[in-house]
């Protein structure tokens, strides 16, 4: 059990990246909360633990909204009660738009995209990383994108904004606390069959979602992070399907 005895808050944690992390994390005997807006799937995940998941381990799910900063710092509250304190932070929430050119967005999806993607990791952080500086310890994962590193099309205007500021908030805040013990790493996942995909323009095929990155293989990168030593700091990670590109 590699994360006994660890703590852990995975945001977006009902479906898809973030689902698959607090299962892994938990299966190596890491207690974790999940958060996100849709309680359904919040239990549909809680209580989809396997029978032969260690005694150690555990899944407890809340409702938050990222965007929403009183949300936060209420589950927030309630996380850390449940927990004793966070070591471990995944901010996995994150939207995206169908109408992704500058022509056919507005500017209320502008401002939905940063208040989930940029501005809802900044909220979580915030909350939980005086806790970890007292303690000259813990982890911070954000799941951000190759289009955090690379504007595209395909992600839309929008969508490589936020991303880009989530990419600059997690490698600015690494080098602001590495002297205090805490790490933070940056993800940048190309594409992964999560169902943030059916909010595509053109529907993908059942061929297509199978040839690219599954969201446990995210999970399995996030555990190797999160078993390093803390003299070990991954600043940035960018993971993609073999066939496809990274030029």
């Amino acid at each position: 059990m590699k994360l006994a005895g660890k703590t852990a808050v995975v945001t977006g944690g009902g479906s898809g990246i973030g689902r698959a992390i607090a299962g892994a994390f938990a299966r190596e005997g890491c207690r974790v909360v999940i958060c996100g807006r849709d309680e359904e799937k919040l239990r549909a995940a809680a209580t989809d633990m396997p029978a032969d998941a260690p005694a150690q381990g555990s899944l407890l799910a809340h409702p938050a909204d990222v965007a929403d900063r009183q949300s936060v710092a209420t589950f927030f509250d309630w996380a850390t009660d449940q927990l004793g304190q966070i070591d471990i932070l995944v901010n996995n929430a994150g939207v995206n738009i169908k109408n992704r050119t500058m022509a056919e967005m507005n500017p209320e999806d502008w401002d939905h995209l940063f208040n989930v993607n940029a501005t809802g990791t900044y909220n979580c952080i915030y909350q939980v990383l005086p806790q970890m500086r007292e303690r000259q310890d813990g982890l911070i994962i954000n799941i951000s994108s190759v289009a955090g590193r690379r504007a595209t099309l395909l992600g839309g205007i929008a969508y490589n904004a936020t991303k880009h500021a989530q990419a600059a908030l997690g490698i600015g805040l690494a080098q602001e606390v590495g002297g205090s013990g805490v790490r933070v790493t940056t993800f940048y996942p190309g594409e992964v069959n999560t169902p943030i995909l059916a909010g595509r323009p053109v529907p993908l095929s059942d061929e297509h979602l199978a040839s690219i990155l599954q969201p446990e293989d995210l999970a399995e990168a996030a555990l190797m992070v999160a078993c390093l030593p803390v003299r070990a700091h991954v600043v940035e990670l960018v993971m993609k399907a073999t066939w496809q590109d990274f030029a």
